[in-house]
């Protein structure tokens, strides 16, 4: 198995995080947990599938994940070989001319994004390469060329900024009053960009910092009340939404 992580040309650091490449000879079944990226995946071998309700959808090689507030559950098949796009927060809003907001909670084939022409150019190419530093080089010339020329908004920077310096834990009348904008105009900008609500992304980054305090020594009614959930009941609720187990399960198994 291999998970190798590699990082963008300068030119592509406001939007690219990172990629990754990742490879697996033996069939996988596993989950994937809300994040705050949008994540492109290439398939140049192999199959993915989505599982839901016991329901299997094959999903198409190259694809997109927008931003979900539940966990996803794929299956890879044997020898499956995929090639990884996690944007930054605002980083796909310079590559797509819609709403991000509209890729809410789907996964969806890239041809739905971006000419289909293109789409299967850089596929073809992925096929026939031989070295992940090919791969890589073919996907940031990708990019580049559906680069938009967009100013970023600073306003939402600074917003994903404070929630992340509060953990999530910051109430979004508050920052209303910080950045000096009011609560409709700050919302629409913010889905538009981001992919999602304030809301549902501070809730993300909240869940996210949930799970970094579940190596620590705490117990988890300490974390629970770290985090703003002075209701038990409501704090399993929410860890079962993101992640399908109970806190007490998962940090179990980890």
């Amino acid at each position: 198995m291999k998970f190798e992580t590699y990082f963008p040309l300068e030119k592509l650091k406001p939007y690219v995080k990172y990629f990754v490449i990742s490879e697996n000879e033996l069939e996988n079944k596993y989950k994937v947990f809300p994040s705050t990226n949008l994540v492109i995946g290439f398939q140049y071998k192999g199959q993915l599938t989505s599982l839901k309700n016991d329901t299997e959808n094959k999903l198409a090689s190259a694809g997109i994940t927008g931003i979900s507030d539940s966990y996803k559950i794929f299956k890879g098949s044997k020898n499956i070989g995929t090639i990884l796009v996690y944007f930054t927060e605002v980083g796909f809003a310079h590559f797509y001319s819609n709403p991000v907001n509209e890729l809410f909670n789907l996964s969806i084939s890239l041809d739905d994004i971006f000419h289909q022409s293109k789409v299967n150019e850089i596929e073809e190419k992925l096929t026939m390469a031989t070295t992940d530093e090919q791969r890589i080089i073919i996907t940031e010339y990708f990019l580049l060329s559906q680069l938009k020329d967009i100013e970023t908004d600073k306003l939402i920077i600074e917003a994903i900024r404070l929630i992340y310096l509060n953990k999530g834990l910051i109430r979004i009348k508050e920052l209303n009053e910080k950045l000096h904008i009011s609560q409709s105009p700050f919302e629409k900008r913010f889905r538009k960009i981001v992919g999602t609500t304030p809301k549902k992304f501070t809730s993300i980054v909240r869940f996210n910092n949930i799970l970094d305090s579940l190596n620590k020594t705490q117990s988890l009614t300490e974390i629970g009340y770290e985090n703003n959930f002075f209701d038990q009941a409501h704090f399993i609720k929410n860890f079962k939404q993101f992640t399908g187990e109970t806190p007490e399960n998962f940090k179990r198994l980890l």
